[in-house]
């Protein structure tokens, strides 16, 4: 099993200087802050559904004129407001999707540093009219709410593509699996921030959640503005493909093309020298026919479903369900986010030693049938619930972001594109896009299924989800599954 050069010699704290530091935290805390302001929304769904209906109380009192109580009041009933919820959460994704195959062309051509900029700042002030401003002047309208959704959505696909793209520059192939997995937390890091400041404010109305969030985040866009390097040229600093050259095994891709590793030679070099203006972005279609990029996008597409519908449904399911307090369950949902942590990083760091994704997705992917199958079988017991979400977590959230960082990073520095750093967030933009297209139809499906069988259903849903991501990559996993064993069988015929 090879070691990682990264992890060799003490090679990790020289590779990385201060600026490496610098770069991590921003766009790290940069796409939290992003994750947050959607995780508030999720968090107060209780607050908003009750305040959208009228209350059992109110229903008795016959002397309020019908359009006072219409102005107050969007929906009769409290299914019909969960309902229009996950047609919010579907909106979103859908124009989060488009936003992302726009916003990873957008992104390789403009600087990264001011595409993501704008769309915290702007996906800021869009929050704040929708869950503060809205509430404050008791103005409520369902055209206004899907409107501005679709808007947040649009503005906050300029994240994921610029950060993974920003990393890609910085960051080279050599412990990518570890770096990537440690660094993709940022989204469940997101979901813990957006669950205790939601939680902390809640007593006071669901308004100053929104309006906590929006506010950090749009600091955390002027702090972007003035503060990241979206290069190591920016600086005089070379690039990672001048680094990987002088490495050993650098020039071996985790994700290529070939059949045998052995007729692979790949050859990173985008540049002569200092040219890095000659660089040319490559179109959308030619970023989609690169290998491996459509069959991972339509996997993550399934992946994303499950990965997201914890994510927007787990605080109402749990308060739902069992019956506990929203500010409870907006806690108690974290623990999907700590396994979704330690599952990414632990299973990068696997496959950097195996230097192949394929196989340790596909182990993860079997075990996460079984811990949905044993979460949606949880008693009404808070720590027994936490320790099966934080399994499920592990083994769901943990593919979900090798897929969306290092793989998607694997994909967009091929040999076939000669490392083009002018690829990655093309790339990055049509595997998240696809895979948000695939979490919007889930989100309705979600609360269709929810209201018309149950959430017993929904679970089985998820796992037909789950066991097709594994179909969608399974010719990977046996190619380099193949590929190991012939590697191993090679180096014992050596020794």
């Amino acid at each position: 099993m090879a070691w990682p050069n990264i992890f060799q010699r003490g090679t990790l704290l020289s590779r990385f200087s201060h600026h490496h530091v610098v770069v991590f935290l921003l766009t790290f805390f940069s796409y939290s802050l992003l994750h947050a302001s959607r995780k508030t929304f999720s968090n107060v769904k209780v607050s908003i559904s009750k305040q959208w209906t009228p209350s059992a109380f109110n229903k008795s009192i016959e002397l309020l004129p019908v359009e006072i109580w219409s102005s107050n009041h969007l929906f009769p009933s409290a299914e019909e407001a969960t309902l229009f919820l996950g047609t919010l959460d579907t909106i979103f994704l859908f124009s989060y999707a488009v936003g992302l195959f726009v916003s990873g062309v957008v992104g390789d051509r403009l600087n990264l540093r001011w595409v993501l900029s704008f769309g915290m700042c702007s996906s800021a002030l869009v929050v704040f009219v929708f869950g503060t401003l809205t509430e404050w002047l008791h103005f409520y309208n369902k055209g206004l709410y899907c409107s501005l959704w679709i808007v947040n959505g649009l503005l906050q696909s300029t994240g994921w593509p610029c950060v993974v793209a920003v990393m890609g520059n910085w960051f080279g192939k050599a412990g990518r699996g570890v770096v990537f997995g440690l660094w993709s937390a940022c989204a469940s890091v997101g979901n813990i921030l957006g669950a205790c400041l939601a939680s902390s404010v809640l007593q006071y109305g669901y308004e100053y959640a929104f309006l906590v969030t929006a506010a950090v985040q749009f600091a955390g866009g002027i702090v972007i503005f003035f503060g990241l390097l979206v290069s190591p040229e920016e600086i005089g600093i070379p690039g990672i493909e001048t680094e990987e050259n002088f490495e050993e095994d650098s020039h071996r891709p985790l994700i290529n093309g070939a059949e045998n590793e052995d007729e692979a030679e790949p050859n990173y070099s985008i540049q002569e020298g200092n040219t890095v203006s000659q660089v040319k972005a490559i179109s959308f279609f030619q970023a989609c026919c690169l290998p491996g990029v459509i069959a991972y996008s339509l996997a993550y597409a399934c992946l994303k479903l499950v990965n997201y519908s914890f994510f927007f449904w787990l605080p109402f399911y749990l308060s739902n369900n069992f019956g506990w307090k929203e500010a409870e369950a907006d806690q108690l949902s974290i623990w999907y986010d700590v396994g979704g942590i330690i599952g990414g990083t632990l299973q990068g760091f696997i496959s950097d030693m195996l230097q192949r994704r394929a196989p340790v997705l596909a182990l993860s992917l079997l075990l996460a049938i079984g811990s949905l199958v044993g979460y949606s079988r949880s008693p009404n017991d808070k720590s027994i619930n936490a320790l099966l979400m934080a399994v499920t977590g592990f083994f769901i959230g943990g593919p979900s972001n090798m897929i969306s960082s290092a793989i998607s990073a694997d994909l967009g520095r091929q040999e076939l594109i000669q490392g083009s750093s002018e690829a990655l967030a093309t790339v990055t933009g049509i595997v998240d896009g696809t895979g948000s297209i695939g979490a919007a139809v889930g989100q309705y499906l979600v609360s269709l299924i929810q209201d018309n069988l149950g959430w017993m259903w929904v679970f089985y849903f998820f796992i037909l989800m789950t066991s097709c991501t594994i179909l969608f990559i399974s010719p990977l996993i046996v190619r380099e599954t193949c590929s190991l064993m012939q590697r191993r069988q090679t180096r014992v015929l050596n020794e």
